[in-house]
């Protein structure tokens, strides 16, 4: 009884419309442009290196937000509930809280690179980086652009979602993959490079176990040999994302000189940073594979 009432009791907080839609939106964005404007106010903007300071500062501020949209559906499979149901009601807003974190980003970018120009491209500026992030903020303005009503009835359905499901993928994987090189290359990582790390790790592991609920509920048990190799394969990705290999990994992956080409013009070459988590998608698609044989037995029963 006590668990019931609590449920409904939950269910009914979260249902209030000030932690919904815009009114959450605005609970969320203007403490934030408080602490943005405090932080900006406190600074002392005389020097290239303070602006860059504040570039970090903001980013830190955004990055909780797009881990917190990324995993809202697939925690919704795994824990169906009423908080998690909240979650996924208001991920949108969370995605402009994101937006507004890094147009504060925009903001001090825009403000080093034309104010400290030889400070910014001695450095700050590296080309790989810009071709990243300048895409990364176009995927961001599109997503802004068609997520209210007046853009969105400029795309077609099947291009609505191409928009967000690309540009959400990118969106983590920018700084997910800045946190990995910043714990596995360029050492001396702080505190919250680990939280930011595994925090995005976590946020796409949760969209594989996600996945492989589904599947497993639609193909049934798997055999034993699968559920071995399965696990073997998704321990063997948890041990790289634990250790990252770096300089091994870049080595090899790197070895070739097409492959060394491709690091300075394709986003995220040579993927390093997301190769833990192919293997445990592997190993997920492994330990929920059935037999189409034993699959049709099955139903046939």
């Amino acid at each position: 009884m006590l668990t019931l009432w609590t449920r409904e009791t939950l269910d009914a907080n979260l249902r209030q419309r000030a932690v919904n839609g815009r009114s959450l939106f605005f609970l969320i964005s203007i403490p934030l442009c408080a602490i943005m404007l405090y932080r900006t106010a406190s600074s002392d903007l005389s020097s290239g290196a303070a602006v860059s300071e504040l570039i970090g500062f903001s980013v830190r501020w955004a990055v909780p937000f797009i881990y917190i949209v990324v995993a809202a559906s697939a925690m919704r499979t795994l824990f169906p509930g009423s908080f998690t149901n909240w979650w996924v009601r208001n991920r949108e807003q969370f995605g402009l809280c994101f937006a507004l974190a890094m147009a504060w980003q925009a903001t001090f970018i825009f403000i080093m690179s034309n104010t400290y120009r030889d400070y910014y491209y001695e450095e700050v500026y590296l080309f790989r980086d810009e071709l990243e992030g300048s895409i990364g903020y176009i995927f961001l303005v599109a997503m802004v652009f068609t997520t209210f009503p007046f853009g969105r009835k400029l795309v077609s359905p099947k291009q609505w979602k191409l928009i967000h499901t690309a540009g959400i993928y990118f969106l983590w994987a920018y700084p997910f993959s800045v946190y990995w090189w910043t714990l596995y290359y360029y050492g001396e990582p702080g505190i919250h490079d680990y939280i930011f790390y595994w925090a995005g790790f976590l946020a796409f592991a949760v969209r594989i176990a996600a996945w492989g609920k589904k599947r497993q509920q639609q193909s049934g048990d798997s055999p034993l040999f699968n559920k071995i190799m399965g696990y073997a394969i998704t321990l063997a990705g948890l041990a790289l994302a634990s250790t990252g290999f770096q300089e091994q990994l870049t080595g090899i992956l790197t070895g070739p000189a097409w492959s060394a080409e491709l690091v300075l013009w394709l986003p995220f070459w040579p993927f390093e940073p997301f190769i833990s988590l192919a293997l445990i998608g592997l190993g997920t698609l492994v330990l929920t594979h059935t037999p189409t044989t034993s699959l049709a037995g099955a139903q046939a029963k």
